[in-house]
């Protein structure tokens, strides 16, 4: 995104719909125009009427009176097809603004097979219909979790229900509606006309009492998704008030990831931020506001917090307003004819383009609805990188790049040239590191005694104007050498050469794998050693065959600072280590040698990531690879399973990241390595950090790179894990360091966005019931 963008355009997008839940008169265009003038987004409409009710209970009754009397002749009673009575929606314009609401009477979770039969034949027929008239999003009731003394026994079959209900349709989504946390008050027994009472004794255990389940609700979202097999049309809309319960209740029983876009959770406890679950709809009563001084309705500001970081998300749920009032100009649901509206101060403000004036002739009239608007008028501005990631990135899937081997196009150099943190530390390391040299009095490997600087996988240049910039501010000069292997990006250094750096550098066209070193001449010279390189071949021949065999070869000599960014998201999963290691070994100054960085390490955690193990369960019919495949994502619809507590209980508990290995070449400019040493004590196997010293067969033999870790988490809570999340961090030089550690972001490169996490999904999910290691 533009940074020149005004505050407006970066304010996220509020869709505020209107709900009646005695509404029974159809939406007619008028009425929808009057929501869309007072700024509601969209309206509910229930799909069959009250009539089709009525018919559904006496069908049932007439079941049971003749069950009774032993003269049923069908035990599995039929629901008739619906009829011009049983709904008042059918296909108009209006139909894409609306949201179907099926009949909140029904009970798929019933033990008696006649009520669930019933209910899942009434949902069918409205959901059916529902596609035909083109409602794009149904809401159905969730399972009731207590017959008696068993609990949640229904859920599976309810599950089954919906997943037959996905499969009337490929388009129309579906909303299961869910209280924050399971209360046996909640259940839907208060429901006009439910059908749960008529569910016969025989099929009750008795003997058991109603109980709180703090995670019921989430066990039972899980069980329906995981039977639903991660259905992309499936989805959660959230009640928000129960009885005295409070909103926070529902991020605590829905697993909810705490944090900004920017990174994952750093909580107050686990009710802190935004949704991991397919949140699509959040249901506000008018109990959950409370009134403010001024008698205005309104949210606590922890509340508005909360809300401002789920509008947040890459798909920011809808904001459904239950029973709070009728639209303004249109009678409420209970009337049974329409009014012409009247004229009043409201009208007459919404033809102004004052908007201050507006909302404050809307609070007259719609008073919840305007503090929504005005909550969305004041949400806190976003981070450079929530800016840089808004919409396309958050929780997209992109596989790794392989600068390796392909030749990566010039828009792809272009995104990451944008990220001014990465080059700024960069330029500052550099710097650091000359002066360091010359204030230490060491000797340099050119002839001239001019310290020798390689940028290798040069790209179009950036690492090479800092070096330049960084000699320039530093008073000290530099041999400066570029080396890349993309023909196409070597044209455009050329370019830069001639235009923009004085012809002040050597350019090398050929694999660094392959390169013999700087040549011992004076004035800089473009070398071209057009090379494949397998890894089985001596780095060395490839320059050798490049000059006629009665020619010598040129006299070459070592390199002081040897610069590289060839970082991926996990550090070395760009085969930055293969890559570096020839140069270290055999060009880099046995001495003095500064890699730039000169370490990095991996860095791992498990996570929920519901949606990622959807979109990849999508992929997998096509892609049978997809599953073991690791991606590049800016997570953020995340929870992060391991986490410690506080030692204070104010302070947010934090998510537990362990180190997996790490990588060091030249040598160490870091006094000493910032990673905390909880992270370096957490029962880690692995191989030596440091690379062996330099052999002959370094090129063809890579045991030296292998790596092995074995990590413990702890697991506090109850939770799914779908696969682990990997972050790195760098030492550029001394206490210069990259960093994608969420924990150490902000402090060592805050706004930093060349790298996203990276994700390596676990092809079935692992569902911890009790707290433990992992």
């Amino acid at each position: 995104m533009d940074s020149t963008s005004s505050p407006a355009e970066n304010l996220p997008v509020y869709c505020v719909g209107q709900h009646e839940s005695k509404r029974q008169l159809p939406i007619l265009p008028p009425t929808l125009r009057k929501a869309l003038d007072c700024t509601y987004n969209m309206l509910t409409t229930p799909i069959t009427t009250p009539l089709f009710h009525s018919r559904v209970l006496a069908l049932l009754s007439t079941q049971f009176s003749e069950l009774k009397d032993g003269h049923l002749e069908d035990p599995n009673p039929t629901v008739s097809s619906l009829s011009a009575t049983d709904t008042a929606i059918t296909p108009n314009d209006t139909i894409s603004q609306l949201v179907g609401i099926a009949s909140p009477w029904v009970d798929l979770s019933s033990p008696d097979p006649i009520v669930y039969s019933i209910s899942r034949q009434v949902l069918e027929l409205e959901i059916s219909y529902a596609a035909f008239c083109g409602l794009g999003n149904v809401v159905l009731p969730g399972p009731k979790l207590q017959y008696g003394s068993s609990h949640g026994e229904g859920v599976v079959q309810y599950a089954y229900a919906v997943q037959e209900l996905l499969a009337l349709n490929n388009y129309t989504q579906i909303l299961i509606h869910l209280p924050m946390m399971y209360h046996p008050d909640q259940d839907g027994d208060d429901v006009e006309g439910s059908l749960s009472p008529f569910t016969r004794q025989e099929y009750i255990e008795e003997g058991g009492r109603s109980r709180h389940d703090f995670l019921g609700t989430w066990d039972a979202w899980h069980i329906i998704r995981t039977l639903c097999k991660y259905n992309l049309r499936l989805f959660v809309g959230k009640n928000t008030f129960i009885g005295s319960l409070s909103f926070t209740a529902i991020f605590v029983s829905f697993g909810i990831s705490a944090a900004p876009a920017t990174k994952p959770r750093v909580t107050k406890g686990d009710d802190d931020a935004g949704s991991l679950e397919p949140l699509r709809l959040l249901s506000l009563t008018a109990q959950t506001f409370a009134p403010n001084p001024k008698g205005e309705p309104a949210l606590s500001k922890y509340h508005q917090d909360l809300i401002h970081r789920y509008m947040r998300l890459r798909t920011p749920p809808w904001i459904l307003l239950c029973d709070v009032g009728p639209i303004p100009g249109v009678p409420n649901a209970e009337a049974k004819t329409l009014q012409p509206p009247k004229a009043n101060d409201f009208d007459s403000a919404k033809a102004s383009k004052d908007s201050e004036r507006f909302l404050e002739a809307l609070k007259k009239v719609a008073p919840h609805l305007a503090y929504i608007r005005n909550l969305q008028a004041k949400s806190p501005p976003q981070s450079i990188l929530e800016l840089f990631s808004a919409g396309y990135y958050q929780d997209y899937l992109q596989g790794p790049l392989q600068p390796l081997s392909d030749n990566l196009e010039s828009v792809t150099y272009e995104v990451f040239e944008k990220d001014p943190v990465k080059y700024d530390l960069y330029e500052s390391a550099i710097r650091r590191a000359l002066t360091d040299w010359v204030s230490a009095g060491k000797t340099a490997s050119s002839p001239s005694g001019t310290i020798v600087v390689a940028v290798v996988g040069a790209g179009r240049g950036p690492l090479v104007t800092r070096a330049l910039q960084a000699s320039e501010n530093a008073g000290v000069k530099i041999e400066l050498w570029a080396v890349e292997k993309n023909p196409n990006a070597f044209v455009l250094l050329q370019n830069h050469n001639e235009h923009t750096w004085s012809n002040q550098v050597h350019l090398v066209q050929s694999d660094m794998r392959s390169w013999e070193g700087p040549i011992s001449t004076q004035p800089p010279k473009q070398q071209q050693y057009h090379t494949n390189h397998p890894h089985t071949q001596s780095h060395h021949s490839s320059q050798k065959k490049s000059h006629p065999q009665h020619q010598q070869a040129p006299q070459t000599h070592k390199i002081d600072i040897l610069i590289s960014e060839l970082l991926g998201s996990f550090a070395d999963n760009e085969l930055s280590p293969e890559c570096l290691d020839p140069l270290t070994h055999t060009l880099l100054n046995p001495t003095h040698g500064i890699s730039i960085p000169c370490r990095y390490t991996s860095h791992l955690t498990p996570i929920a990531a519901p949606k990622l193990h959807a979109d990849i369960a999508s992929r997998s019919p096509n892609d049978p690879k997809a599953p073991n495949t690791p991606y590049v994502v800016m997570l953020h619809a995340i929870d992060y399973l391991s986490t410690q507590p506080a030692e204070n209980p104010v302070t947010a508990a934090a998510p537990v990241f362990k180190e997996a290995w790490s990588f060091s070449h030249g040598i160490d400019t870091s006094s000493a390595f910032s990673t905390s040493s909880n992270d370096r004590n957490n029962n880690i196997t692995t191989t030596p950090s440091h690379p062996p010293k330099p052999n002959t067969n370094i090129i063809g033999d890579n045991k030296h790179n292998t790596r092995a870790a074995r990590l413990t988490f702890p697991t506090p809570h109850r939770g799914c894990m779908h696969g682990l999340a990997g972050y790195f961090e760098a030492v550029l030089y001394g206490d210069i360091e990259l960093s994608t550690h969420p924990l150490h972001a902000d402090r060592k490169s805050r706004d930093m966005t060349s790298w996203f996490p990276i994700y390596f999904p676990l092809k079935h999910d692992s569902t911890a019931n009790t707290p433990h290691n992992k």
